[in-house]
C-alpha cells in the first residue's frame, strides 16, 4: 500500500512539473515584440454644452441651485421688522430648545428662507430665550422677535 502511494505522488509531481516546463516554453516563444499592435482609427469623446443636462443624473434630479450672492448683497434691502414674525410658542428644555415660527417648528442655528413680496431673505434663528427669540439676517441685522400671547 505504501508503494502504491509513494507512486502516486511521484506521478503526480512528475506530471505537475511537466506541465510547468511546457507553460514556459510557450509563453517564451511569444515575445511582447511579437505581439500585434493596435491602431486607433476612430478616437471617442464627449463634449457637453454647459447648459446642458449631465447624462449620468438620475432622471428627475436637479442640481441645487449655488449662490454667486456675495455678503454685500446678502444685507441689501430693507431692514426687516419683527412684526413679520410670528412666534406663537417657545420649549426651553435641557434637551434643546425649541421655537415655532411662522407655523413651523425651529432650533438654534437653522436657516430658513422667509419670502417678502418677490425678494427671499435667508434668515438663521441665533437664539431661543425665554420669551422672546433672536433671528439674524445677513451677517449684520438682528431681530428680537417677542413671543405674542393671546
Amino acid at each position: 500500500m505504501k508503494k502504491l502511494a509513494c507512486t502516486f505522488i511521484f506521478t503526480v509531481a512528475a506530471l505537475h512539473l511537466l506541465d510547468a516546463a511546457d507553460a514556459t516554453s510557450t509563453t517564451s516563444a511569444t515575445s511582447p515584440a511579437q505581439a500585434p499592435v493596435l491602431e486607433l482609427k476612430h478616437k471617442s469623446s464627449f463634449m457637453m454644452e454647459e447648459t446642458s443636462r449631465n447624462p449620468f443624473w438620475p432622471i428627475g434630479w436637479k442640481p441645487a441651485p449655488t449662490q454667486t450672492t456675495s455678503a454685500a448683497t446678502e444685507t441689501t434691502g430693507p431692514a426687516i421688522s419683527a412684526d413679520v414674525f410670528l412666534v406663537s410658542s417657545i420649549t426651553v428644555d435641557t434637551g434643546g430648545k425649541f421655537a415655532i415660527i411662522n407655523g413651523k417648528a425651529m432650533t438654534e442655528g437653522q436657516v430658513f428662507g422667509l419670502q417678502l413680496g418677490s425678494s427671499t431673505y435667508q434668515i438663521t434663528v441665533k437664539a431661543i430665550q425665554d420669551g422672546q427669540v433672536i433671528l439674524v439676517r445677513g451677517r449684520d441685522q438682528e431681530i428680537a422677535v417677542p413671543l405674542r400671547r393671546r
